[in-house]
């Protein structure tokens, strides 16, 4: 039962970051190959950089079923932006699910690796953040995770929930999962609705360089 919902949260996480990427894409007018291209590295860029790190074969490379994944998601959200007008929205409701999704994914690989809890977290953020980072970057814009909104720190603080509940808490751990997830998905969303800012320690008076 565990590995199965494991299972589902890597598969909704590869779907929910491909249509963010595919949604961010053609928002740039990117064609066919274009938003494909965005979708694969969306989906995959986080997880690439994370078994990188780990010293651990490249997930994707080994598993065709994630690579189907992504083309028949981008296949179908080139569909279906002829019924979805607004393309921000539906950018960010899938863009917060695939962040709680993959950051639960890295927090368990690192955790199976026998790495130190704190490093889990860094890899949790690196899985959930890295793919957002590399499509922001393509498509020539500021990333995510360097602007105002809280993004990063919606991952630190579900990955350090997600450590403390499964080792001081007897909840099953599916129930851990999903708990986690979803509060990582309402504080990204609480945070853009109230604009949350992490506090700033300078000031915009001038434009001078280090």
């Amino acid at each position: 039962m565990h590995e199965q919902f494991n299972f589902a949260i890597e598969v909704l996480g590869t779907i929910s970051f491909s249509m963010s990427g595919s949604f961010a894409a053609m928002q740039k007018r990117l064609d066919p190959f274009g938003v494909l291209i965005i979708a694969f590295v969306t989906s995959v860029g986080g997880g690439t950089v994370r078994d990188l790190l780990l010293d651990i074969p490249v997930f994707w490379m080994h598993d065709l079923l994630t690579c189907a994944l992504i083309i028949l998601t981008s296949i179908f959200t080139m569909i279906f932006k002829s019924f979805e007008k607004n393309f921000r929205v539906t950018l960010f409701i899938f863009d917060s699910f695939g962040l709680g999704l993959f950051t639960i994914i890295g927090v368990q690989k690192g955790l199976h690796a026998d790495i130190h809890p704190l490093i889990c977290i860094g890899l949790g953020t690196i899985t959930g953040c890295f793919g957002g980072i590399i499509r922001d970057i393509l498509l020539n814009r500021i990333p995510l995770i360097f602007r105002k909104e809280i993004y990063a720190t919606a991952c630190i603080v579900g990955g350090s929930i997600f450590l403390l509940l499964t080792k001081f808490t007897t909840l099953s751990y599916t129930i851990i999962q999903v708990f986690t997830i979803l509060l990582i998905v309402t504080i990204r969303t609480l945070a853009v609705k109230y604009h949350w800012q992490i506090p700033k320690f300078y000031g915009y008076e001038t434009n001078s360089e280090m």
